[in-house]
């Protein structure tokens, strides 16, 4: 857990315990927030929207409710092409970024 008086780029960063879980939990939020606003555009009930995702309607409230930790990151992924959104991985060497 962070220091009171540490200073961090993102959120997950302070939260999680190692830069490799602050990542992983960065990538699903992302994908959550893109699949929360697919599902709100499709302006569906709530058992369409699942039925559609092919998920439970119980699913579908931890989606919309943003429980993070409800959801791997492959479980999200299978989301994505389900809500019919392209997911494009960009991949470089920290070290020589700007």
């Amino acid at each position: 857990m962070a220091n009171a008086n540490e200073c961090f780029d993102d959120i997950w960063d302070a939260l999680e315990d190692s830069p490799e879980e602050a990542v992983n939990m960065r990538l699903r939020s992302q994908l959550m927030r893109k699949l929360v606003e697919r599902v709100r555009s499709w302006d569906l009930s709530q058992k369409e929207a699942a039925k559609r995702l092919g998920v439970t309607q119980p699913r579908l409230n931890n989606l919309l409710a943003g429980k993070v930790s409800a959801f791997s990151l492959d479980a999200l992924v299978k989301l994505t092409a389900s809500a019919h959104l392209v997911l494009k991985v960009e991949v470089f060497d920290e070290e020589l970024e700007p």
